[in-house]
């Protein structure tokens, strides 16, 4: 997050490891007691410590250093370099890599065959490359995330509520049925399908509630499990009072 990229034909360089040349200076958090030699391209290994990243590679710079590369000694976790404040005087790359990457190039470059500083080349690797990616992950795709899955608990909050407010279609079926003749029908007797508003034909099915109220089959039927579990009419509950109703919660109806 600080520093220059590397082009698309990468950095080559000897490496330099700190600890060798100042044993007390491991992880790069002062600059060097002496330049090292400017006729080499050096790259410079320091360990993650106790400064921060943008000091540690501020301070190679100064010591002449081409690039640094950061190494974990604890953790096998590729982290993102960030820097606080201005980092506009770094100048130079620089790269993090993990604990098995750090302890592998720190023994490849005590064991050279020539004995010379080993060189190595450092190349750019779009996942580093892409911390945006990460910005817009935390800023944007999180919140989406988390109101996804709010909007999904209140759905199924809204479902649950909506059926606790339906009659069971077993429930609703068990209700007796009765065949509708005008040869049969009393006066007082309703003679039309409150909920349809068309009179009843001979032949009809009608379903009868607890109240006695009386409606079309299809009609009651797609109400109770549909709308609501009360009677269109008297907006009486149809089910038996095991039943948990939405007027009434489980605490009141205990008191009464």
């Amino acid at each position: 997050m600080f520093g220059s990229h590397l082009g698309d034909d990468g950095l080559v360089g000897r490496l330099l490891i700190v600890e060798n040349v100042e044993p007390d200076n491991l992880d790069g958090c002062r600059p060097l007691s002496a330049p090292v030699d400017s006729s080499e391209c050096w790259i410079m290994l320091v360990e993650r410590g106790s400064c921060g990243f943008a000091e540690k590679v501020r301070n190679m710079q100064a010591s002449g250093a081409v690039a640094v590369i950061v190494g974990d000694p604890w953790y096998d976790l590729p982290i993102t370099m960030y820097a606080s404040g201005d980092t506009s005087d770094v100048r130079i790359p620089s790269s993090f890599i993990a604990r098995t990457e750090y302890n592998g190039l720190r023994d490849a470059a005590l064991d050279t065959p020539d004995g010379r500083p080993l060189q190595v080349k450092l190349v750019r690797n779009e996942y580093y490359e892409l911390p945006f990616l990460d910005v817009l992950f935390i800023t944007i795709l999180s919140p989406m995330l988390m109101m996804g899955f709010i909007y999904v608990l209140y759905r199924l909050r809204l479902r649950q509520h909506r059926l606790r407010d339906l009659a069971p279609t077993d429930f609703v079926n068990g209700l007796p049925v009765k065949i509708f003749y005008h040869s049969k029908y009393r006066e007082g007797e309703p003679a039309e399908c409150a909920i349809c508003l068309d009179d009843f034909d001979d032949e009809d099915e009608l379903r009868i509630l607890p109240c006695k109220h009386q409606y079309h089959v299809k009609c009651i039927d797609r109400w109770l499990t549909t709308r609501k579990k009360f009677c269109p009419i008297c907006k009486k509950n149809v089910c038996p009072s095991s039943e948990s109703s939405p007027l009434i919660s489980p605490r009141l109806r205990a008191l009464v």
